[in-house]
């Protein structure tokens, strides 16, 4: 039966919409990832190159904007829930801060690993897992701070990070590590047979994760859904608001767009925004879509496939790790089989083929998914299951 739009519901409904929600990006994250296999031969720049790429694959990768914006804002969210269940803030500092260094180390072994298959790596990529726990480490300690002065300073460091864009320290500068780590993506030296890629710079992240915490009371146990709703409306098509506005003057902190003969061209000029680091525009967007996707997933939570959506959302660092080694295993069995058929690169010759791969892909980790979420959910007596 549908819950009444004035009371509370229950915990296990408010985190439905969540799961859903989470569990579509990683969907577009798996379609990514199989474009980053299986189509190396059509590397994308960031921002892309209006000219040399087709609308499939631009909207392929533009799908894909949406993943690390909703995983760090919705890892926010949930921290403020995990804070509310086990009430208080030593809790979820704790929590944030030992899960934060486990994704560390996640990134910088079994996430590489299946990248690259070198052991020993003489180059690592920092990644969106190294990025999400960093900041889960800068959230540990800014639940502390009082609710409005972390929204202010999360709504700060997003709005105001690309006023330090110019900003750049030479390798041989005391400062260059640091910077590079926090907003000026580029290589780390780390010895003579080891270098770092910060491919996500994290101060901007930082800021997405403290304003997802600062939302948490609007899925408080007190708060009914129509107060959710319209919060979640409001912040959802204001960001959208912004960021038409900010773009359509080819405003501060992005790239300009411009007109093109051809409609669709134009259209993805004006989508076309920077993710290395992301941009206010990046945000803005993407940011504005995923409250409103959350809107809408509550609204239709009594549907199936919500339910479908949620499974993948349930075991998130489950379905990462799994999906990476099954990409690389397939991508190995295809350079057996056919050999290296684009230069350097085996791959497909279209990408309408990446997005079969990808739908097929996600039908068959489904069971696996289903099994290990109801695993995660069962045992709660084993203690590290809750890190996946």
């Amino acid at each position: 039966m549908p819950y009444s739009l004035t009371a509370a519901p229950p915990l296990h409904q408010r985190l439905l919409s969540i799961d859903a929600l989470r569990g579509l990006v990683i969907l577009f994250m798996l379609l990514d990832h199989v474009r980053e296999t299986f189509f190396q031969h059509r590397q994308v720049t960031d921002p892309m190159s209006i000219d040399s790429t087709e609308p499939a694959l631009f909207v392929s990768r533009t799908l894909a904007h949406l993943c690390a914006p909703v995983f760090v804002l919705l890892t926010g969210l949930s921290a403020y829930l995990y804070g509310e269940k086990y009430q208080g803030k030593a809790a979820v500092s704790s929590f944030l801060f030992t899960r934060g260094l486990f994704l560390v180390v996640l990134e910088l072994t079994l996430v590489n690993l299946a990248w690259t298959f070198q052991f020993p790596p003489s180059v690592i990529y920092l990644q969106v897992i190294w990025a999400i726990g960093l900041s889960m480490l800068a959230l540990a300690a800014l639940v502390w701070l009082p609710r409005a002065a972390l929204l202010i300073l999360g709504a700060a460091i997003v709005a105001g990070h690309n006023l330090l864009d110019g900003l750049h320290f030479a390798p041989d500068a005391f400062l260059h590590v640091p910077w590079a780590i926090l907003h000026d993506r580029g290589w780390i030296e780390f010895s003579d047979s080891l270098r770092l890629r910060t491919s996500y710079p994290v101060l901007p992240w930082i800021g997405v994760i403290a304003l997802g915490y600062g939302i948490g009371p609007w899925f408080g146990r007190g708060v009914s859904p129509r107060v959710r709703q319209r919060n979640l409306c409001y912040a959802g098509v204001g960001a959208l608001l912004g960021f038409v506005a900010l773009r359509v003057f080819n405003g501060y902190g992005e790239a300009p767009w411009t007109p093109h003969e051809q409609v669709q061209q134009t259209l993805m000029s004006f989508f076309n925004i920077t993710k290395y680091p992301p941009s206010l525009l990046f945000l803005m967007l993407t940011l504005g879509v995923g409250l409103l996707l959350l809107l809408a997933f509550e609204r239709a939570q009594q549907r199936r496939w919500i339910s479908a959506l949620a499974v993948f959302g349930a075991a998130p660092m489950f379905v990462y790790l799994l999906h990476l080694y099954v990409l690389k295993l397939l991508y190995l069995m295809g350079v057996a089989l056919f050999g290296l058929n684009h230069g350097a690169y085996f791959g497909f010759d279209h990408i309408s083929a990446v997005w079969v791969t990808a739908i097929v892909l996600a039908v068959a980790l489904y069971r696996p998914v289903r099994w290990f979420a109801a695993l995660k959910g069962r045992r709660r007596d084993i203690r590290w299951l809750k890190y996946f």
